[in-house]
């Protein structure tokens, strides 16, 4: 089944053009029935369909999951008020989770986009995540280069050191990734996705193929 219409891209497409509160409140109601209640009852669907296989995700609610459209702008030079896109993060605590087994996606009118993997990391657990590929180089090797992996996301991304901490120098010539602060991967696909029957599957996919990688760095900062 399709679980979005055409109005839920162009409600975002004319929101572009009038992003502002008057524009907002006269098309409340189309933006509660075209993309607020869909897009709700899609990350619930998602949610139950992972429960199957990953109960860890079993008493998770959409609401627990998914990020305000409305922006935080206080220290923003843009001034807009809302965000051009849905957005959630499908995890153990939703977004109050620090677990690496997730997935985050935005549903925007041009793309969508699919990110997993360790974005932010307090300094205790980041000397961890690099002893942790240090001590398991072969394993994190055969994993970043697996040919699934690759296809779908391609590579690791995130900030990196310029200087090798000095705990890592060696192991850091073997593996530059070790020098990362971040270790995150993200694919995207045309917003066309949104409204077609296969987006469900098209985000398990996403989520089974990143799952190894996220499993291997909750080894060493596993949290709740």
């Amino acid at each position: 089944m399709a679980y979005f219409t055409k109005d839920y891209i162009d409600f975002f497409i004319e929101l572009a053009a009038n992003n502002n509160k008057d524009w907002f409140d006269l098309n409340r109601k189309r933006y509660e029935n075209s993309v607020k209640k869909p897009f709700a009852d899609f990350v619930q669907v998602f949610i139950n369909h992972l429960a199957k296989s990953h109960p860890m995700f079993k008493d998770l609610t959409a609401s627990e999951c998914i990020f305000r459209i409305n922006r935080d702008i206080r220290f923003s030079k843009d001034k807009t008020p809302y965000k051009l896109m849905c957005s959630a993060v499908v995890a153990p605590n939703g977004k109050k989770s620090k677990s690496i087994h997730g997935v985050y996606f935005e549903f925007g009118p041009e793309e969508v986009r699919v990110y997993g993997g360790v974005y932010e990391i307090e300094k205790d657990d980041l000397f961890l995540v690099r002893e942790g590929i240090a001590h398991n180089l072969k394993e994190f090797n055969t994993l970043i280069t697996d040919k699934k992996f690759v296809e779908v996301f391609g590579e690791i991304r995130g900030e990196r050191n310029k200087i090798a901490p000095k705990d890592f120098k060696e192991e850091a010539e073997k593996q530059p990734y070790i020098l990362n602060k971040q270790w995150y991967f993200f694919t995207k696909f045309d917003a066309e996705l949104i409204l077609k029957e296969n987006l469900l599957e098209t985000l398990d996919n996403c989520f089974q193929v990143g799952l190894p990688l996220e499993t291997f760095f909750n080894k060493f900062i596993q949290r709740p």
